[in-house]
């Protein structure tokens, strides 16, 4: 019952951050000096020639179309509450279709990949930080601190071109700015086949967020574990004679694994931004590409959707490390039924 307490109050708290967040999304895109007609004019000189005086009749017509006459207020407004009451996040301007039809997979994608190199990162870092500890000052925690300093200072897009390069001009892979390779595009379903497919298109991505995000999750741990070995429970366990083996994995390992938990919502937070910048630089088709397409192309309904459905997807995020918190120390449990007693 007390983690459920304490997780309703922090969703309750989280509705101010949501609605602050559409607020400065959707700000955001407006701030910067002209709007999806410009940029649809520019495009049209350049295509037919005409000059920005012959465009400007059609421009202001189609400025009262897509509603951008209206002032920011009034704009916001209509964005929000679609959003709200039927889940309308509005038209993209340049696909000229709904923005959750635009999104669409895109976004699964990306999320899915998140998913999958924050659970292996974290368990990885988790192992590897365990290692580290137990064999302080060895060759092995020299290699695994080397390896933490290496995913921690090294650009995610450095490494991305390196790989590009050499996937495109060493290897001439095939398997380079797609998810799946022509044969599966339009399979339906799933098979062993087509996830081998899918794997061998975005392992770059995999690899490169797996290593950055295990990097600071083992520092963390090997850091708390050999902290909390010193701990006075520590000593007393070791004076009655228990394994050290019982003592790292009963005793020691559950709070020292308090940090690690508690920062799971910020190492997800990592992992989309990761996901993204890598993306960018491989050409995979998930939002990363997206974004950078209608942010140059001023679609405003697009990048504010986006960035209000990755702010509510950390929010999920870091609502989830807070129960695994909850459910890990009972501290929290006790202090929440203490403030509604």
């Amino acid at each position: 019952m007390g983690v459920l307490i304490f997780l309703g109050q922090r969703a309750l708290a989280t509705i101010p951050l949501l609605i602050a967040i559409s607020f400065v999304s959707f700000a955001i895109i407006l701030a910067v000096p002209g709007d999806y007609v410009d940029t649809w004019m520019a495009r049209t000189m350049a295509m037919t020639g005409q000059s920005r005086i012959e465009l400007e009749p059609q421009a202001e017509i189609l400025r009262q179309q897509l509603g951008l006459d209206q002032p920011f207020y009034i704009q916001y407004w209509r964005w929000i509450v679609g959003i709200v009451t039927s889940g309308d996040f509005g038209q993209s301007f340049f696909h000229a279709r709904p923005v959750d039809e635009v999104i669409g997979l895109r976004f699964w994608r990306s999320l899915l990949l998140a998913i999958i190199t924050l659970v292996v990162g974290q368990l990885i870092g988790v192992f590897l930080g365990i290692y580290a500890a137990t064999h302080q000052y060895k060759i092995g925690d020299t290699v695994a601190t080397l390896i933490a300093f290496l995913g921690i200072v090294i650009p995610k897009f450095i490494i991305a071109l390196v790989i590009l390069y050499f996937l495109a001009f060493v290897f001439h892979s095939p398997y380079i700015g797609a998810l799946f390779s022509a044969e599966y595009m339009l399979q339906d379903g799933w098979s062993w086949g087509k996830v081998w497919n899918f794997f061998l298109h975005v392992w770059p991505v995999l690899l490169i967020s797996i290593w950055a995000g295990q990097a600071y999750t083992l520092r963390i741990m090997r850091g708390n574990l050999l902290d909390v070995m010193r701990a006075q429970y520590i000593e007393t366990a070791k004076a009655k004679g228990l394994s050290r083996r019982k003592i790292i994995y009963r005793h020691a390992l559950p709070n020292a694994l308090h940090p690690v938990v508690m920062n799971l919502g910020g190492r997800f937070d990592y992992m989309i931004k990761g996901e993204i910048e890598i993306a960018i630089v491989l050409g995979i088709p998930t939002i990363g590409p997206l974004i950078l397409s209608s942010v140059s192309n001023r679609d405003m309904y697009v990048v504010s959707a986006i960035f209000l459905i990755v702010a509510v997807a950390l929010v999920i995020g870091n609502l989830i490390a807070d129960f695994l918190l909850a459910l890990l120390d009972p501290r929290i449990r006790q202090a929440t039924m203490e403030s509604k007693s």
